[in-house]
């Protein structure tokens, strides 16, 4: 794909996902049942849903999380470095982990349910790595440093807090041990992955793809939504701090979108 045919799939994608109907699409998504392979009642679909989540394949794959630790660290550093082709390889490492939330966050083998798919989120993920491969190609992530407001460094420790996440996984309390950094499970799930992605973004906006910033946030927004309903209005005994850790997923997503419409109105002003 040349040059030009790039910029006109860039500049139909920014326009789609201003479009009313984009968001409508997301939402619909989210009605998409769940698949079992032993059927359910209807009525039971959030408690279906539940389950497989605390029953995903991520669960089984302690020995990974180190590693989906160091390599976001390292690309930050390298970001700070101001190593030139780093937004490429950043790209593409999002990429694959969104696809890879997809799968080891929403598929499970379960003794009520037997395989089962949490549809809604496994589709809605990967949409969101596919905008992010297409930076691939079409380079508009340029991260090297650009000189913003101060204000808008509000982001960092937000997404210090996610990426670290200090959570006891026996008790759901506050637990802030420093080998979090490295050991824990947030560098494979979306939630706490997310405010990291969408704050580098912001902090290097307007050099950025405005597409893949939009899809990202609204993704994040959804399922942020969903999470504080759980921890802080179902479950606020057990589930009050998860429900904290999940706020810097809400507000950076949020920020994202509001991103999005300064970036449409420069634009409707010629700017």
């Amino acid at each position: 794909m040349n040059v030009k045919n790039i910029e006109k799939v860039q500049e139909k994608l920014e326009a789609a996902t201003w479009k009313w109907w984009f968001y409508l699409i997301f939402v619909l998504i989210q009605f998409i049942p769940s698949y079992t392979s032993k059927a359910y009642d209807p009525w039971k679909t959030g408690e279906v849903i539940g389950i497989i989540l605390q029953n995903a394949i991520i669960s089984s794959l302690e020995i990974w999380h180190p590693l989906f630790k160091v390599i976001p660290i390292i690309l930050v550093a390298l970001m700070v470095l101001r190593k030139r082709g780093i937004a490429r390889w950043f790209n593409i490492y999002v990429g694959i982990s969104y696809v890879l939330y997809a799968f080891l966050q929403h598929v499970a083998i379960t003794e009520e349910y037997g395989f089962s798919i949490v549809i809604s989120n496994l589709i809605m993920l990967l949409v969101v790595a596919a905008f992010w491969f297409w930076d691939v190609l079409a380079q508009k992530n340029d991260l090297m440093p650009v000189e913003q407001p101060t204000w808008k460094y509000w982001v960092i420790p937000l997404a210090f807090l996610a990426f670290w996440y200090p959570l006891n996984q026996d008790t759901f309390m506050p637990d802030f041990n420093p080998i979090y950094l490295f050991t824990n499970a947030a560098g494979l799930t979306f939630c706490m992955m997310t405010p990291v992605y969408l704050a580098i973004l912001i902090l290097h906006y307007p050099q950025i793809n405005i597409a893949t910033l939009r899809v990202t946030g609204l993704a994040g927004i959804i399922i942020a939504s969903y999470n504080i309903l759980l921890n802080f209005f179902m479950y606020p005994d057990t589930l009050w701090w998860n429900g904290v850790l999940h706020i810097p997923l809400l507000m950076i997503s949020g920020a994202a979108l509001g991103q999005k419409k300064r970036a449409r109105m420069k634009k409707d002003l010629g700017t």
